[in-house]
C-alpha cells in the first residue's frame, strides 16, 4: 500500500478499527486542549526535572533543545547531524570520495554531497565524528583544524 503525503497525514490507522481509532483520539484530545498532561492518576505523570538540572525543555542559546555540548557551536551540530543523517556505520571505514558515493546511494540532497566533497583526499575516516572535525567543524572533544581553540 502507498502512502501519498496528503493521504498520511489525514487518514486513520490501519492498525486500529474505526472505533479504537476514535478513543485513542479522545483520550489525547485533552492533552492537546489543555497543553498538559490530564492524568487522573499522579503516578501516571512524568516526573519533574530534580531541582538544580538543568531544565531539558528549555533551549537556553538558539534552536536546539537542550543547547549544545561545550565546544560546539549550534551550526556545527546542525551540520553533524545532518551529515550523519545521510551515512550508515556500514559506510565506514571509507574515503571520501567513498562517503560522497554513500550518501548518494541514500539519496543524500545535493548540498550534503557537495560538503562532502570537500574532505581531503588520501584519507580514511572511521567515524561520523572523523569526518566533521575534518571538514573544519568544532566537535565536543575541541576544535576542528582550522577553528580558532585552547
Amino acid at each position: 500500500m502507498t502512502e501519498s503525503a496528503g493521504d498520511f497525514a489525514g487518514s486513520r490507522s490501519t492498525k486500529h478499527n474505526p472505533r479504537l481509532d476514535e478513543e485513542l483520539e479522545h483520550e489525547t484530545q485533552g492533552m492537546m486542549k489543555a497543553e498538559r498532561a490530564t492524568r487522573a492518576h499522579e503516578w501516571r505523570e512524568v516526573e519533574p526535572v530534580a531541582e538544580g538540572e538543568p531544565d531539558i525543555d528549555a533551549d537556553p542559546a538558539g534552536t536546539l533543545t537542550g543547547g549544545v555540548p561545550v565546544g560546539m557551536t549550534e551550526d556545527a551540530v546542525v551540520a553533524r547531524a545532518e551529515l550523519a543523517r545521510w551515512l550508515d556505520r556500514a559506510d565506514f571505514p571509507s574515503t571520501g570520495p567513498e562517503l560522497v558515493e554513500a550518501a548518494r546511494d541514500h539519496r543524500a540532497p545535493d548540498v550534503v554531497a557537495a560538503e562532502l566533497e570537500r574532505l581531503p583526499e588520501g584519507q580514511t575516516f572511521e567515524r561520523i565524528g572523523d569526518v566533521v572535525r575534518a571538514l573544519g567543524y568544532p566537535t565536543e572533544t575541541g576544535p576542528g583544524p582550522g577553528a580558532d581553540g585552547p
